[in-house]
């Protein structure tokens, strides 16, 4: 039992690295809690087209407030 739970962490986890490294190859900007937070939400049933247009939304949401930040200090 011990093992089969072993071998599927390991699974898990050469998944995910796998995962991250085509998220670096292509520029993504994600690390791997945030990969590994919308692997979770697509697996739920989330729409992977609508997670990434939140998730562009939401930089460019912090891009303008490090921008407005910047120009008033």
């Amino acid at each position: 039992m011990a093992s089969a739970t072993n071998a599927n962490m390991n699974a898990v986890r050469e998944t995910m690295d796998v995962l991250l490294e085509i998220s670096r190859l292509l520029n993504t900007g994600l690390d791997m809690e945030s990969l590994s937070i919308c692997v979770r939400l697509c697996e739920q049933g989330i729409n992977p087209e609508a997670l990434s247009s939140v998730i562009k939304e939401l930089r460019k949401a912090s891009d303008n407030l490090k921008a407005t930040e910047n120009s008033t200090t």
